[in-house]
């Protein structure tokens, strides 16, 4: 293992290591049956805005849209929310839940040597105060911001960011995220990638670029690069 000590990870935090659609109860409140339809396009949208604002150099934080899809939900569901009750969702979001796997796949990947960074889309300040309300803070060596560059994923600005800032090397950095779009951006930019797929239902897109492992859970990922390295150097 004493050269997996000098690998580097990148944790993807949205909807990979914090859960995207854990207000699910909250938004049956204000959209009744169609809380999970209204999650899934609220997501999709913010997705959405944030590559568009980096296609077209329009940054403006992931706060900013989070909350202009949180809207956009709003209007195509008919839903009407006060000041207040947006107030009361959007710092919800601050506050989302992380996946059951979490705290057991950081904790194998740290003690196993590995360097691990927050990389997120989100600012700083939002990130750390994800981290801490799920007490997973303590597993990081730092968070890494895409603010910090004003554009977004999977714009190769952002990964050339992320090794500059932790001084690795692509080819000793890996992503690990459960976004397709990630996966796919960081080995663009060189790095190794490692795609959470809890979900069967979650496809790969069929391009000529995919992840370098595949795991089901965030705990399997501390072996599946350990068989990576031993298949390919021994």
């Amino acid at each position: 293992m004493k050269e997996a000590i000098q690998e580097t990870i990148a944790f993807d935090i949205y909807g990979t290591l914090i859960d995207t659609h854990g207000l699910i109860a909250m938004l049956r409140c204000h959209a009744g049956e169609n809380a999970s339809r209204f999650s899934q396009l609220w997501r999709q949208k913010q997705l959405e805005y944030s590559f568009r604002r980096g296609l077209m150099r329009q940054y403006l934080d992931f706060g900013v849209c989070t909350a202009q899809a949180l809207h956009y939900a709003c209007l195509a569901f008919g839903v009407s929310l006060t000041e207040n009750e947006t107030s009361t969702l959007l710092n919800a979001y601050r506050a989302l839940p992380i996946f059951e796997d979490v705290a057991e796949g950081l904790g194998n990947a740290r003690d196993a040597g590995f360097r691990l960074y927050a990389f997120s889309n989100g600012k700083a300040a939002d990130i750390r105060q994800l981290l801490d309300h799920a007490d997973i803070s303590r597993y990081f060596t730092d968070i890494i911001s895409v603010d910090e560059v004003q554009s977004f994923k999977p714009d190769p600005l952002v990964y050339r960011h992320f090794l500059e800032k932790a001084a690795v090397k692509a080819e000793n950095a890996w992503m690990v995220s459960a976004n397709p779009f990630d996966v796919i951006g960081a080995v663009s930019a060189g790095m190794k990638s490692a795609w959470v797929r809890r979900s069967p239902e979650v496809i790969m897109d069929p391009w000529e670029i995919g992840p370098t492992v595949v795991i089901h859970r965030l705990s399997e990922l501390e072996s599946a690069i350990s068989d990576w390295r031993n298949t390919h150097f021994g």
